[in-house]
């Protein structure tokens, strides 16, 4: 990022294109810190849509990315469009030198992801990633274990993502469940949970995967089953269903160590519901107030993610979830789609 891209001495100005249902989390996110950003311009190609969201957040209403990019002033164009819309839109930004925020997925092909941060790299901007359940206490309570190397080896790591979807969700938009524009449980509902794989557990060897479209009608899987190999040598699974009955049921993530085992679980990795260690910490008595209630499986974490984008464009900071954060999970579920459709274990990294 130049120097003259920094923004100080005012407010970082923000501007939104896809006025849908996660474009709320990013509203009222930005809203919270109204006194260091404010949104200046949002977009979609339904007026009604449009017309809504700039009221609420006294923006300025456009019909389409283009004409908006003709007359913003934002720092940095936030995509909260169809997964399969990413890759151009964030290329379109990009090259009218302005920074990007993406929603997850940031592609549905690995090879648009690797388009985007070449494109932004070209350009110098930044490129942002939406993985807002990284700030969830619960999961920052966990990273620091992990760091602290408190689990001695880890032999078993274990993720289940067991939600409903119904069909008149997926009938809502035409978009939904296609796997040019959404992909399925994995790509999109089970993205975060990908996401942790890497982030908390480190990179893995290899994926077998199983997925099947057992009852909604989609494109796209609804249910999937995958197994896990580590580097590490850990072994585990990823089991993602949005056919659970009758409502979303377990967001959680199980880690089996050395000298260690901690469950975190609820409806969306919410609640610390064992915490075990051989040796006792600090940490431990963070634990009952790291868990938390919700009814949202997208957690509250939007308004930490975006305390470090403006620390970021105000030159404080240094992004926590880059283009590069966004690849390497990206390029994870691109190997479980391999392995689901050859039928054959994959290796990562991939070979393209």
């Amino acid at each position: 990022m130049t120097p003259r891209s920094i923004v100080k001495d005012r407010k970082v100005r923000f501007a939104l294109v896809g006025c849908g249902r996660i474009s709320r989390s990013h509203l009222d996110a930005l809203a919270k810190h109204g006194d260091t950003c404010e949104l200046v311009d949002v977009c979609d190609i339904d007026p009604a849509a449009a017309r809504a969201a700039a009221e609420a957040a006294g923006a300025a209403s456009h019909a389409s990315l283009t004409e908006m990019l003709a007359a913003t002033t934002a720092d940095a164009v936030i995509l909260t469009t169809p997964s399969g819309l990413h890759p151009s839109q964030a290329i379109q930004v990009a090259r009218a030198g302005i920074h990007v925020v993406s929603e997850k997925p940031m592609a549905t092909r690995y090879r648009d992801g690797l388009e985007m941060v070449r494109t932004c790299d070209e350009a110098g901007v930044r490129l942002f990633v939406v993985k807002q359940n990284r700030r969830n206490a619960t999961l920052q309570l966990l990273k620091r274990a992990l760091e602290q190397r408190r689990f001695g080896r880890i032999y078993m790591v274990t993720l289940n993502v067991f939600w409903t979807r119904p069909q008149d969700y997926y009938d809502a938009a035409k978009w939904r469940g296609t796997w040019e524009w959404d992909g399925g449980a994995l790509m999109n509902q089970a993205s975060h949970y990908v996401d942790l794989l890497d982030w908390l557990v480190g990179p893995l060897e290899s994926v077998q995967a199983y997925t099947a479209t057992l009852e909604r009608r989609i494109q796209a899987e609804d249910t999937a089953a995958v197994s896990l190999r580590w580097r590490s040598g850990a072994l585990g699974s990823l089991n993602v269903t949005m056919l659970t009955y009758p409502r979303n049921l377990e967001g959680s993530i199980t880690i089996l160590g050395e000298k260690g085992t901690v469950r975190i679980g609820g409806v969306a990795v919410n609640e610390v519901q064992t915490w075990e260690f051989a040796e006792p910490h600090e940490d431990d008595a963070k634990v009952s107030e790291a868990s938390y209630a919700t009814t949202s499986v997208y957690g509250f974490g939007h308004p930490l993610y975006y305390e470090n984008v403006i620390a970021t464009l105000k030159g404080e900071a240094e992004p926590e979830t880059d283009g590069r954060s966004g690849l390497r999970s990206l390029e994870t579920l691109t190997a479980i789609y391999r392995s689901a459709r050859d039928g054959a274990r994959v290796s990562l990294p991939l070979e393209l």
